[in-house]
């Protein structure tokens, strides 16, 4: 019976850091293709995303090195990062999904402010939209003036009234966007908490291939 419920636990916990060997990868190539081709700068973002990637490698890497090994150091080490990496991910998922439309308005329009007007330029040109807000096309000289020289389909006779603001085009997108990422990482939070809980069954495990004499 012990050798089937170490096995079991050992088996369980190497299929879960190939698993999140697997989202590491696939978070470092999506974010690193996002970054070549992006149309619009998003340099903190895609890095961030990257940064993820890379920590969750090293997670799985180690948690892959304890489990087949069966070391108690690394397993210990593991089972706390991934507690604390629980409670971190699990927050910002909460985050995400409880963002309202107003609340994502006032994040969007504060990274609108600190592009640069080749950022806004390349934005308004993909989705064919002028200024950030509906008033900003009407007050804005600038604004007005930026997406006639972009020559919009929107804008004709040198008026561009008539164009949506980026916000209107944008808002939908952003808004499934942050809550498919705020439900992805809710479901792998939840993951994280069975990763801490096998871990700590399979670590108070004794090895019936080891020593009998040594609990290590």
């Amino acid at each position: 019976m012990a050798f089937v419920a170490f096995t079991c636990y050992k088996i369980a916990l190497i299929l879960l850091n190939v698993l999140y060997l697997m989202v590491s990868f696939v978070l470092i190539a999506i974010a690193a293709y996002g970054k070549a081709v992006a149309t619009i700068e998003t340099f903190s973002i895609m890095g961030g995303i990257i940064a993820c990637g890379i920590l969750l490698l090293l997670i799985a890497i180690i948690g892959l090195i304890g489990a087949l090994q069966h070391h108690q150091v690394l397993l210990f080490f593991y089972m706390v990062i991934l507690f604390l990496l629980f409670f971190v991910q699990f927050a910002l998922a909460c985050a995400c999904l409880a963002l309202t439309l107003e609340q994502q308005k006032k994040l969007l329009h504060a990274s609108w402010t600190l592009s640069s007007q080749d950022q806004r330029d390349n934005l308004q040109h993909l989705f064919t939209c002028c200024g950030f807000e509906k008033g900003s096309v009407n007050d804005s000289s600038s604004s007005s003036n930026s997406c006639m020289r972009l020559e919009l389909e929107c804008c004709k006779e040198n008026d561009c009234s008539s164009c949506k603001s980026c916000w209107e085009e944008v808002q939908i997108p952003v808004d499934k966007m942050i809550k498919s990422v705020g439900g992805v990482s809710l479901f792998f939070s939840f993951t994280e908490i069975i990763g801490v809980w096998i871990t700590l069954r399979y670590r108070n495990q004794k090895n019936p291939y080891a020593n009998p004499h040594s609990f290590l």
